[in-house]
């Protein structure tokens, strides 16, 4: 059979499909601008894989969280902001001209995602919340698009705020003296935390980045 008609059948394994999806989704990018887009699709999949544990659809896996903590960990940081050189943002890229425009903000949001996503490997040990269910995880369609990337979930917060208690597994994290000088929890607070509500900051860490700095698709 020739791939058309394995595709058309159903047939292709999943992740090939991945792939396949993926290549017409980066519309030829080439240099740093395939890069990021590489990046973000590979943190996609990070999110993706451990989502559904902290939905109670799947058992919590210990490694399954380290490994995508560390994913999203080593492109973001320093890694995020060099691959937005100044002068990528034409086609295909998603990138907004707000990028360059307001660099402070993207590299706030970039070093906080670096600082999340360690928390996340550290409270991998503490497991999702309370009841063992991650009942609070958010919607992993409203921010997964088609390609496997993260997209903006229209019900999130896009201020880089900290969310109530029920989305850090029942831990408030209001209280000042649980934050650093910038507003981020302390590495203490995010290592004794559940890995449910590190992962949903992660998220939501992502999610604002992507509602200020990414192109809707039309």
């Amino acid at each position: 059979m020739t791939k058309k008609t394995l595709f058309a059948g159903g047939l292709v394994p999943a992740a090939l499909s991945l792939s396949i999806a993926a290549a017409f989704a980066h519309g030829g990018a080439e240099g740093v601008v395939k890069d990021r887009m590489d990046a973000m699709k590979e943190m996609g999949k990070a999110v993706k894989a451990t989502s559904a544990m902290f939905k109670g659809e799947a058992p919590y896996d210990l490694a399954t969280v380290r490994k995508a903590a560390e994913t999203i960990n080593a492109h973001s940081g320093a890694a995020l902001v060099k691959m937005f050189p100044e002068g990528t943002d034409h086609a295909p890229s998603e990138a907004l001209p707000k990028i360059w425009n307001d660099r402070d903000r993207f590299e706030d949001l970039a070093n906080r995602l670096k600082v999340l996503s360690e928390g996340l490997a550290e409270a991998a040990d503490n497991g999702p919340g309370e009841d063992g269910s991650g009942g609070h995880m958010m919607e992993p369609g409203s921010m997964m698009g088609s390609d496997g990337t993260m997209m903006e979930p229209g019900a999130m917060m896009g201020d880089g705020s900290m969310m109530d208690g029920s989305m850090m597994g029942g831990q408030s994290m209001m209280d000042g003296s649980m934050m650093d000088g910038s507003g981020m929890p302390t590495p203490e607070m995010l290592a004794a935390m559940p890995a449910e509500g590190v992962f949903n900051m992660v998220v939501q860490t992502c999610s604002s980045c992507h509602t200020e700095f990414r192109r809707d698709k039309e």
